[in-house]
């Protein structure tokens, strides 16, 4: 199984992204997206951006994601 998760652009340099979601900050490459801007949400998979998201979307994921019991 894969998992994509949803973080947020906070600045580019030479083809990589210092993104986050919630406290987690990582270092992700975004060559695959050349229109990805500071601000955007992504899907990082792997280490890569793979999509960009709507913003309104991705924080209706997130939220999903912080609180599980909303499955049950």
């Amino acid at each position: 199984m894969c998992l994509g998760i949803p973080m947020k652009v906070k600045k580019i340099e030479h083809g990589f992204a210092e993104v986050e979601s919630g406290r987690l900050t990582r270092r992700a490459n975004v060559q695959m997206l050349p229109k990805v801007k500071p601000g955007d949400y992504v899907i990082i998979h792997a280490g890569f951006a793979i999509q960009i998201l709507d913003p309104k979307k991705a924080k209706q994921t997130l939220k999903l994601l912080d609180d599980p019991q909303q499955f049950l």
